[in-house]
């Protein structure tokens, strides 16, 4: 699973996540893309839970590119402890989703074997997404 090397702080506040992605929102890499409809998080196994999904489905042929990387930590409480005395430890790391964020790029795969390896990693993800391609044909996927 991703995760940082070091991190310049342990701890992260939640924040909210507002407004459009301001970069990553072009294909860079491959000729398609899954882009993002909505602002989330995504955690750091959700990334690879759809990796894994879209990699299987393309048998190897092509190549993979994932687009964002889980650099904030979220903490948590251990079960059944009070109220206060501090902060939980970190227990994963999560990365904040912007609308309009390319999420994976894939190439050289037909646009057909692109679109479906894209519908079943987005189901593995908590936002809504889309299919691109260079072409500029979106389907919400």
């Amino acid at each position: 699973m991703l995760s940082p090397k070091k991190s310049k702080y342990r701890k992260a506040q939640k924040g909210r996540i507002h407004g459009l992605a301001k970069g990553g929102t072009a294909l860079n890499f491959g000729a398609y893309g899954l882009k993002s409809l909505e602002a989330g998080r995504v955690t750091a196994r959700q990334i690879e839970a759809a990796r894994r999904a879209i990699t299987r489905h393309i048998k190897r042929a092509g190549r993979v590119w994932i687009r964002i990387f889980p650099d904030v930590p979220v903490t948590k409480k251990p079960a059944e402890v009070r109220m206060g005395s501090g902060k939980g430890s970190p227990e994963f790391w999560i990365c904040r989703v912007k609308p309009g964020r390319i999420l994976f790029e894939l190439e050289g795969v037909t646009a057909e074997v692109a679109r479906e390896a894209f519908l079943l990693g987005a189901a593995k993800l908590p936002v809504g997404t889309r299919f691109v391609s260079r072409a500029g044909e979106e389907v919400a996927a």
